[in-house]
């Protein structure tokens, strides 16, 4: 009984930690598809090995580490990127990759510290504790709480950015704004799927939801619910056939997709009452 009772508080924990995350991780991801910034997020999870090497170096936690390379990163690429010395998909490239492999150089060179690659590669849900719990859910209440705060400036420079600038708008601020909230989120839902599958949390439940919903509000919320029920059968699958938690969240995320696909828009719309939005083409 005892044994059991510790199974299943882990299992609670990790439900708790990868609800949370997928709650915010999917409405932030449909502004990732619409903007097209997928490959800008696949280039932060990728310096999260520099923050680890960071984090160690220093004495701090590698998962503060990874937060500040994230944020410096999103950064780094704002201030590159205005400057239009490469295109944009360039100097993704150079960073996703560069810091990758300063990482793994960094993390080597670390003498005397032992790190389990494996975990912060593939996640490690399983192993969360209350503090862990804390600090996603206050990051993604704040997260949470600036999107729907910022939700109409933030669509209506999605949808068209000059004609946003000419309402008032200041677009770049709001660029700015995104791309932090998007740089925590990632830093965050590592913890869940680790640096390789990160990226899959923001588009793969965003991508689903779309055939689900007709309005920018509602395809937000069935991304949430759909990345609840990732998180839930991938935990599911995990403990009944001794699977990688991670993995088995991202192959549940995948299947839902396909399935999806394998069924009438029509009748996946009936769920949802609204009109057609533009953010949808």
């Amino acid at each position: 009984m005892r044994g059991m009772a510790m199974i299943e508080d882990f299992m609670l924990r990790a439900l708790l930690g990868g609800l949370g995350v997928a709650g915010v991780a999917g409405p932030l991801g449909c502004f990732v598809i619409w903007r097209r910034m997928i490959y800008f997020g696949a280039a932060l999870a990728h310096s999260a090995l520099l923050g680890v090497a960071l984090g160690l170096a220093l004495g701090l936690s590698p998962d503060l580490g990874i937060a500040v390379l994230c944020l410096l990163m999103a950064l780094g690429f704002l201030a590159l990127d205005r400057g239009q010395l490469v295109a944009s998909d360039t100097l993704l490239g150079i960073l996703a990759h560069a810091s990758l492999a300063l990482g793994l150089l960094a993390l080597a060179l670390l003498e005397g510290l032992r790190v389990d690659l494996m975990s912060y590669l593939f996640g490690d849900i399983l192993a969360l504790n209350l503090t862990d719990l804390v600090v996603i859910y206050s990051l993604m209440a704040l997260v949470l709480g600036i999107l729907l705060i910022f939700w109409r400036p933030l669509l209506s420079a999605t949808v068209d950015e000059e004609l946003a600038r000419v309402e008032g708008l200041h677009t770049g601020w709001l660029k700015f704004l995104f791309t932090i909230l998007m740089a925590v989120v990632i830093a965050i839902g590592m913890k869940v799927v680790g640096i390789l599958m990160v990226i899959s949390l923001l588009i793969i439940p965003a991508a689903t939801a779309r055939r689900l919903a007709s309005s920018p509000e509602n395809m937000a919320l069935a991304a949430a619910a759909c990345g609840a029920l990732s998180v839930v059968a991938g935990l599911l699958g995990s403990y009944w056939w001794d699977l990688p938690s991670g993995a088995a969240i991202v192959a549940a995320a995948a299947a839902l997709f396909l399935l999806s696909l394998g069924l009438p828009v029509r009748a996946l719309r009936a769920i949802f009452n609204s009109s057609e939005s533009p953010a949808r083409h």
